[in-house]
């Protein structure tokens, strides 16, 4: 038996409930507390410079500001307003944007604030343990020279990126803040086409039981795998529009030559997209074909059924009417009048299974 996926999404009408009556901008934690403590990690590199650590408080994070190299600041956690607040408030970010961090719930988009570029996505990653797909929302800000991250939960898809950065390969740290926004959202989209892989292998488990033996337990994982492609679809189809304002949009945050980079990850998007769009007619053609499979077996049965008890009509007879035991039934006084009747049934069953075999019917 296949095992099964789940995605487990945010409850968005009882956690949206706690905002009812506040001001625009307030800034309330709507999510789920995922860890135990916010945990603080930065990386401040240029071409020939390197400085990784994990800060105690965020005010530890605030001298790099003034460097004139690449600073990526990472939170994992949300639950402590007060980090996302004093981070805000020395970056210069608009609370509108900061309430967005907090609200665990928003759909993938970018929005251009000037100063500062503003994306929110979801990142899906294979929960090996609970063969599930974890769902969380990740924020990322990006300004001059500085990249803000903001999880839910510690671990993440960006450890190629982290060790890029470390080991200096490729041209992550010859290039702006802005190359270091497309790695991170690139690692996103590619961690994608793990849980696609997974998918597929499902589907493909599912697709033998309908053609060896589809039971039960089938139909269940046929609806169970429908309700996971709609919330994959929720979860990536906003990505696509994001990617593609990224793209078109004109801040100067954004240098052309990576431009070029984001037009690539928009390609993988849609890849992604086409494919859980024919996953999901796959899924629901598999509906169909369980439909049909059970619907052809049910004949099958009912056939067998109809011909035995077509068979045994005539037979039936034959044995009501001597059932009778009248006086005046000559065939009862006969010495070879049980043989007899016997031998009429049987022949009588013969030649209604040879008239069935002619009509392939059996």
């Amino acid at each position: 038996m296949a095992k099964r996926l789940q995605i487990k999404l945010p409850r968005l009408a009882r956690k949206t409930s706690r905002k009812v009556g506040l001001a625009p901008g307030t800034l309330v934690h709507t999510g789920e507390q995922k860890v135990g403590s916010v945990r603080i990690r930065y990386m401040d590199y240029d071409e020939q410079h390197f400085a990784e650590q994990q800060a105690p408080a965020i005010e530890d994070c605030f001298a790099l500001k003034t460097t004139p190299t690449i600073t990526w600041i990472n939170v994992d956690g949300l639950h402590d307003v007060s980090v996302v607040e004093k981070l805000g408030a020395h970056y210069g970010l608009h609370p509108l944007m900061l309430e967005d961090i907090l609200s665990t719930g928003q759909r993938p988009k970018f929005e251009d604030y000037g100063d500062y570029a503003f994306v929110v996505l979801r990142m899906l990653t294979f929960n090996e343990q609970s063969h599930g797909i974890d769902s969380e929302q990740v924020s990322l800000i990006l300004g001059r020279n500085v990249v803000l991250t903001f999880q839910e939960r510690y671990g993440d898809v960006f450890d190629g990126v982290r060790n890029r950065i470390r080991n200096g390969k490729g041209r992550i740290r010859k290039m702006a803040a802005d190359y270091l926004l497309y790695a991170l959202i690139d690692a996103v989209v590619d961690s994608y086409f793990i849980i696609l892989e997974k998918l597929a292998e499902r589907i493909e488990a599912v697709e033998d039981e309908l053609i060896e033996c589809p039971t039960d337990a089938t139909l269940r994982n046929i609806h169970v795998m429908k309700r996971e492609m709609i919330n994959l679809r929720r979860s990536i189809w906003p990505l696509r529009e994001a990617v593609s304002a990224l793209q078109r949009s004109e801040t100067p945050l954004m240098e052309r030559a990576t431009a070029l980079f984001i037009r690539d990850v928009y390609d993988h998007t849609v890849q992604v997209i086409d494919t859980i769009e024919g996953f999901r007619d796959m899924v629901s053609g598999m509906l169909d074909i369980y439909l049909s499979s059970i619907s052809n077996r049910m004949n099958a049965v009912m056939k067998v059924l109809t011909i035995i008890a077509t068979i045994f009509i005539p037979l039936t007879f034959i044995c009501g009417i001597y059932g009778m035991n009248f006086e005046g039934m000559p065939e009862l006084g006969w010495k070879y009048g049980y043989l007899g009747i016997w031998c009429v049934m049987i022949a009588v069953a013969v030649v209604m299974l040879l008239y069935f075999r002619k009509k392939r019917w059996l």
